[in-house]
């Protein structure tokens, strides 16, 4: 039986007033206490508890358009959660939409497109669009929501070569604060197509993108692990090889002590080791020259850096798919030099005893060019995007955010005072000034002018938020 239930800040909804949106959507409804609420709300950062005052498991577009036009006919504001990998402000109060179950894409070969509904993993894409010799320029971790992750920026393995995900949109499906379903491209509706661009979720519920794929079918990726007492040589050399590499290769690094488990490979469980990350777009005989000088500084404890069909993609980083409660901090740094390193290794090198991991991803080559279509994302010339996280609710979540304060206040120095939107991933920083260092300064005021044009009363403020003029309803 439906009862009425009263959502935070807003108006009561009646029994019948949610009968109607059930019979309106051809997916499931849920009010809260009913079976199911709570797994459809959950995502895969869980740091963040959504108490949303009703939740449609939309099945596909006409039902996002149903639930935003219910929304608006009764007062409620949006939140819109995939994977939930890029949680921001709890959805208390609002009417959650999942579209988990619109996880459907379709390949162009021809055209090396691919349309995505708003619920696509990249684990699902990759293998489709590599029988075609193609591939998107998905991130790190496969099992990402693709539709958050291109709006967001996104910054995979190719992205020195081919620059941000977003940079390759054609069209974009959008059911806007109305109620109403529109097309956003180059030729139609441009202002939501440049927003929607970098600007995420701020401006409606996306039930589908084109994008373009590339013509990528392998690469010469994979990992060098190096053990404690090598890392400080491995790092002061990797500082000064990373300026010198063509836009082909990308890298990252990553330290931690690994656990001794199983599922960790048998010569890293135990011990302390730096993983460092690194694809290249060419021969695997110009990749292993390339990578040679690494492997000659040090001795890895392993190494998996070979040439690889792209649908193994998600083994160079191996990020992984368990969900959690994590805090997460992001800035990008102006360059890394001698002091750098050292202030990192001092945060959470061996013997740091750190509750936090740092992860910094080497950026440049067309990440830094603007696009052929201009978008929201702010293309800077910070050279390195820095990622720390630390997991929640194990007994260590003071030490945890200590941890992250001293990250901030140590590498303050090399901090560009930029972000991207998709590394801002959490609660630690939705408060909008923060929100404001992943763009200009100009692009900032044209975002905020499109907010209020198409969402004047901040329906879509679940997020890391742009607020319209005037605030809207934040």
């Amino acid at each position: 039986m439906i009862e009425q239930t009263q959502p935070t800040g807003g108006p009561a909804l009646t029994a019948g007033a949610v009968m109607a949106l059930a019979d309106s959507v051809k997916g499931p409804v849920f009010l809260p206490g009913d079976p199911g609420y709570a797994e459809e709300a959950d995502g895969f950062d869980r740091s963040v508890v959504h108490h949303p005052a009703v939740i449609v498991g939309a099945a596909g577009a006409d039902d996002v358009v149903a639930a935003v036009r219910f929304a608006r006919d009764h007062g409620l504001g949006v939140a819109v959660q995939a994977t939930g990998h890029g949680v921001g402000l709890p959805a208390d109060g609002a009417l959650l939409i999942s579209t988990r179950r619109m996880g459907g894409h379709r390949i162009d070969p021809e055209r090396r497109t691919v349309r995505l509904e708003a619920g696509a993993l990249w684990r699902e894409v990759i293998p489709s669009a590599a029988r075609h010799g193609l591939a998107p320029l998905n991130g790190s971790a496969p099992f990402v929501g693709a539709i958050s992750y291109t709006l967001g920026g996104g910054i995979g393995v190719l992205a020195r070569r081919y620059g941000y995900a977003a940079d390759h949109v054609r069209t974009i499906e959008v059911v806007t604060a109305d109620g109403e379903l529109r097309t956003a491209s180059e030729e139609e509706n441009t202002d939501l197509f440049w927003a929607l661009r970098g600007g995420k979720g701020n401006f409606g519920v996306v039930t589908s993108l084109e994008v373009e794929l590339v013509e990528v079918s392998r690469i010469y990726g994979g990992g060098l692990y190096f053990p404690a007492e090598s890392i400080r040589d491995v790092l002061h050399f990797y500082r000064t090889w990373v300026t010198e590499v063509p836009d082909e290769l990308s890298s990252s690094f990553f330290m931690m002590p690994w656990p001794d488990v199983p599922e960790v490979p048998e010569e890293l469980r135990g011990r302390f080791a730096m993983h460092l990350r690194l694809s290249y777009l060419g021969s695997p005989q110009d990749g292993a020259r390339l990578v040679k000088p690494l492997r000659e500084i040090a001795t890895p404890l392993l190494d998996t850096v070979t040439d690889i069909p792209y649908t193994e993609v998600g083994t160079i980083h191996n990020d992984p798919p368990t969900p959690g409660s994590y805090h997460i901090n992001s800035f990008q740094l102006t360059h890394l030099d001698h002091d750098a390193v050292e202030a990192i290794l001092a945060l959470v090198g061996p013997g740091s005893d750190s509750a936090v991991g740092i992860e910094i991803r080497h950026l440049g080559g067309a990440l830094a060019r603007p696009p052929r279509l201009p978008n929201a994302v702010a293309h800077t010339t910070a050279q390195f995007q820095l990622y720390s996280a630390g997991v929640l609710g194990i007994g260590e979540d003071q030490a945890v955010y200590a941890g992250h304060d001293r990250v901030i206040k140590t590498l303050a120095p090399w901090n560009s005072g930029t972000r991207m939107l998709n590394f801002m991933a959490g609660v630690a920083h939705t408060d909008p000034e923060d929100v404001r260092q992943a763009f200009t300064p100009q692009a900032y005021e044209r975002l905020v002018a499109v907010k209020t044009a198409h969402d004047p009363g901040n329906m879509f403020r679940f997020n890391h938020n742009i607020p319209p003029a005037g605030g809207g309803s934040r």
